[in-house]
């Protein structure tokens, strides 16, 4: 009998997350899509939180069709081309380590992809689920909020920058891959990169919103400054790969900062600016308070509307001393990547 291709292969990359692995596997076992039609290929960046030997056992009792390789120290850009390399299936799908798919996820992309042959890319949603912690439905809210950064990560039909498929959860049909080539080198943004290229192919690319993944993201605040740190400084980096990749609005969180720090030395330097400043930080905290208001209604969790407010400046102050130290070093004094926090960034 002659073994059907998979219609998709899932690509995984992981460094020492083998507990979210546990999780995403299991999530990937129970999809409503039959075994059949996809494949699993778990690249490994040199982990030594014992992830290899965990999938060892995990396939002998598995129904997936399941392929691990273990690379040393490549980054997630090199992990998923190496994926790619071995991929039998028509479609490459991605999904970070740190995500849980629902049953239903690759049946609504095949659908998608069923209803219209012409798709060559696409990229879906993330949300928090109901059981995740206060804090990761705060950081949840902070990153996919209109009265955040939702406007600028995209997706939504009102949506104020350029939409960019995310690694967490974005596809590309083979064909594709092989006239645009794979990730790039940046150690952060290397998937708007990618993006970037596939928007510039002019490949019908698909925004799927019924095809979320649940996004467990940082579970502590200083994890999560890192990383929006190292996506302030990502966006630089982008820019000098191609200029187009940075738009005006990128802008907006490290001016915010700066002019709110400008004000506020001037109000107490200079006595007849103070009643300002005074305004401005009323309006200011009544914005924060509507994003803890809001966020306890979505969720229906006191706890994750205290929190929200608190994410939110570090997301904005994170991203804005990244992009401001990138800009300086980079745009002013023409120096070479950037590269932000790189050691113990997952600590």
């Amino acid at each position: 009998m002659v073994k059907q291709t998979p219609f998709f292969s899932v690509i995984i990359p992981t460094h020492n997350r083998k507990d979210e692995i546990k999780e995403l596997l299991g999530s990937l076992e129970n999809q409503s899509l039959s075994k059949d039609l996809f494949e699993v290929i778990l690249v490994d960046d040199g982990s030594t939180d014992g992830t290899k030997e965990w999938v060892e056992k995990f396939e002998n009792k598995s129904s997936m069709n399941i392929t691990y390789i273990r690379r040393l120290h490549g980054g997630p850009g090199t992990t998923r081309n190496e994926g790619m390399k071995i991929a039998s299936g028509d479609v490459f799908v991605f999904i970070d380590s740190d995500c849980i798919a629902p049953p239903e996820w690759l049946e609504n992309i095949k659908n998608t992809f069923d209803r219209d042959p012409s798709i060559q890319a696409f990229g879906g949603r993330d949300d928090a689920r109901q059981d995740f912690s206060p804090l990761l439905k705060a950081i949840n809210y902070a990153m996919t909020s209109f009265l955040t950064t939702g406007g600028m990560r995209g997706g939504k039909k009102k949506r104020l920058a350029k939409f960019y498929p995310r690694s967490f959860n974005m596809g590309i049909r083979r064909g594709l891959y092989a006239r645009i080539g794979g990730f790039g080198t940046l150690r952060h943004g290397q998937d708007i990169e990618f993006s970037h290229r596939i928007l510039q192919s002019r490949a019908k690319v698909a925004y799927l919103s019924d095809a979320v993944v649940y996004h467990k993201r940082r579970t502590s605040l200083k994890k999560f400054f890192k990383q929006v740190f190292n996506w302030g400084v990502a966006r630089i980096n982008l820019s000098r790969v191609d200029a187009a990749m940075l738009e005006p609005l990128h802008f907006a969180p490290a001016v915010g900062l700066w002019v709110a720090l400008f004000f506020t030395l001037t109000a107490f330097l200079y006595q007849p600016a103070f009643i300002s400043w005074l305004g401005f930080a009323a309006l200011a905290g009544l914005a924060l308070l509507g994003t803890g208001v809001h966020a306890a209604l979505k969720w229906k969790s006191l706890s994750t509307g205290l929190l929200a407010p608190v994410v939110t400046v570090f997301q904005i102050t994170g991203y804005a001393l990244g992009f401001t130290l990138a800009f300086i070093w980079r745009v002013v004094l023409k120096k070479g990547e950037f590269t932000g926090f790189v050691k113990r960034y997952y600590q």
